[in-house]
């Protein structure tokens, strides 16, 4: 098998609507700026495609980008990027995937890909070290996403696959890979409106080796044993998945019930993690590599299917007040096959349950029962009857039919499931977020919550931890590696892991830009630089996430985007939760200023001229 030292430094581009490739260089100072993965791709984007496109249009591209550490062997790296242009937002989307089609291009020889045209007819790809294969897809079309996954299986060891969400341009369609999904944004559609069904790529071709392995391997070991001796990534996440938030959330208020109107409720034990381990006999089902293990499978009345991650829990479960875990894996595997983001389709149906009580429509669909669910959700994916309305999402929803008020979205993007009244941080942070109400841009929860490191209800420090933690989320999408190991890297050096929380919390509330001074988060950059030969210190690789995130918003406000824009449903501004009897509400115009002064943006909302030039971003 042949070696790639570091990275190949090349992509491929596919033009659909010639049905022609070629190789596109990356600079190796475009990969030093950037790092990879989501920040590589968005400067591939911003470099490529203009402002102002239609989502749906020939103009648009798909860029996947598979990151520094994949192939390496480095913790939790089985990871891959992708960014588009987001039809469900109009602004850019970004996702990120642990399924199989990342390390299988990587080890074709390419870096990345990026998918730009449109195909004349359905039509699925072949990606090799060679080049690329165009093969008709027309007996794919109508298939689910399991389905076709088996059908080519002999193509190559990963595919992205679209189902009939993705082909029917359901507004937030997502995109498979393994039992992993390019969740958010609506990625799957834009694919679909390309009538591309199947990116496939052979793999198996190249071995990656890192430039310095001495160094690599020393940070490699290091990280492994922080993973395996903090609490969350050793025990809770590997235990019990992701569902261990259930009842850290439903202690903390942070649950969604009833369409957010809640913050806890007394029967979410029953769809917790803890319980789901004990009733479903689970096992290990991962992301590959994995040294977490937060993915689960279990016996479900039989059969053995994925546990629904927390995201799906918390939507489908609680805000719908469905206290059935079995129920909740039905509609998660409906949304499987269908490829559809579960996110976005629980939060969109609870808008309708709660419209429907409100009388401004008329469904059978209603709070606590699981009936008519699976239906609407298969309406959805078919943009059949009502579903058609639903497969836009809640903003275009109460745009039509009024509900604006409990349209649970940000930028259009419907909210994960963490209710913001109970962490002022984390309200911020999903205001603010580049994509839309996205929990992955800070999770600034845990550190709130989880953690008791910084006030939740204190306005102190707000903006610039939350400034802070979206460098740092970025920096980590960008390597590319999975964003839990930030609980074993942040958590367990000495100063962090030894100082008394009664110490710590005013230190990060009162003293955050200081504090975050005192973040030892060089395992990191240490292994980026181990695998590539390039000099990246702590403080070079946080100003690189820095500049990735500036990037994104200066992309978005070229759209349109300012201070409008970053806001929060009414229902959280003006109504307090069911579980608090302070009924607090969050103060946002304060939290703004906050962050708006520490990311150098103007007071719209705007990167200031100055931002742009200290992070070498070019304005166009």
């Amino acid at each position: 098998m042949q070696e790639i030292t570091g990275t190949s430094n090349k992509v491929i581009e596919v033009d659909l609507t010639t049905q022609s490739y070629r190789e596109f260089p990356i600079s190796e100072k475009d990969l030093e700026l950037y790092l990879g993965g989501k920040g590589l791709g968005l400067k591939l984007f911003y470099d490529r495609v203009p402002a102002g496109i239609d989502p749906f249009s020939e103009e648009n591209e798909f860029i996947v980008m598979t990151g520094v550490y994949l192939g390496t062997g480095a913790p939790c790296a089985g990871r891959f990027a992708a960014v588009t242009k987001s039809p469900l937002t109009g602004l850019m989307g970004t996702g990120s995937c642990g399924g199989p089609f990342g390390m299988a291009l990587k080890t074709s020889g390419w870096d990345g890909l990026i998918i730009k045209g449109k195909a004349k007819s359905p039509t699925y790809l072949v990606i090799s070290s060679k080049g690329v294969e165009f093969k008709d897809a027309k007996k794919l079309w109508g298939k689910d996403t399991q389905t076709v996954q088996k059908l080519l299986e002999k193509e190559g060891s990963g595919a992205l696959v679209i189902g009939q969400a993705g082909e029917n341009k359901v507004l937030y369609a997502n995109i498979c890979s393994g039992h992993r999904f390019l969740g958010r944004s609506g990625m799957g559609a834009v694919l679909g409106s390309k009538n591309v069904k199947a990116i496939v790529a052979k793999g198996n071709e190249f071995k990656i080796v890192p430039k310095n392995p001495k160094k690599f391997d020393k940070a490699r070991k290091k990280t492994l044993k922080f993973i395996n001796r903090n609490p969350i990534t050793s025990v809770s996440y590997r235990q019990f998945g992701t569902n261990a938030n259930v009842n850290l959330n439903n202690a903390g208020g942070l649950l969604p019930v009833r369409n957010f109107t809640g913050g806890s409720h007394g029967e979410a034990h029953k769809i917790s993690g803890e319980e789901m381990a004990e009733r479903f006999d689970t096992k290990f089902s991962t992301c590959k590599p994995c040294a977490i293990l937060c993915g689960h499978k279990g016996n479900i009345n039989g059969e053995m299917r994925q546990i629904p991650e927390y995201e799906t829990i918390g939507t489908f479960g609680s805000n719908l007040e469905i206290f059935d875990p079995v129920a909740v894996s039905e509609f998660n595997e409906l949304c499987t096959k269908y490829g559809l983001d579960t996110i976005s389709t629980a939060v969109t149906i609870a808008w309708a349950m709660e419209a429907t009580e409100k009388g401004l429509i008329k469904t059978d669909l209603k709070f606590g029962s699981p009936d008519n669910v699976a239906k609407t959700i298969t309406d959805i994916a078919y943009r059949k009857g009502f579903g058609n309305d639903l497969a836009n999402g809640t903003r275009k929803l109460s745009q039509k039919y009024g509900g604006a008020d409990f349209a649970i979205h940000v930028k259009g993007l419907e909210m994960a499931a963490y209710d913001p009244r109970g962490a002022w941080g984390q309200a911020l942070s999903y205001a603010v977020a580049n994509r839309g109400a996205c929990h992955l841009s800070t999770a600034s929860f845990a550190v709130e919550v989880y953690l008791n490191m910084h006030d939740p209800f204190s306005l102190k420090g707000k903006g610039s931890m939350i400034a802070f933690l979206e460098d740092v989320t970025c920096a980590i999408n960008s390597m590319h590696v999975c964003q839990f190991t930030a609980f074993a890297v942040e958590l367990e050096p000495f100063v962090v892991k030894y100082t008394p929380t009664f110490l710590l919390n005013p230190m990060v509330t009162y003293l955050n830009p200081i504090a975050t001074k005192f973040m030892d988060v060089s395992l990191w950059p240490e292994m980026w630089s181990g695998i590539t030969g390039i000099r990246m210190g702590m403080f070079k690789w946080i100003k690189a996430g820095r500049r990735i995130h500036v990037l994104e918003r200066y992309m978005n406000t070229r759209e349109g985007v300012s201070r409008k824009d970053d806001t929060l449903p009414q229902r959280f501004l003006t109504e307090g939760r069911h579980c608090d009897p302070q009924q607090r509400t969050v103060p946002l115009e304060e939290l703004i200023d906050s962050y708006y002064r520490a990311r150098g943006f103007n007071e719209n909302g705007i990167p200031e001229d100055r931002t742009l030039k200290q992070l070498k971003i070019e304005k166009k």
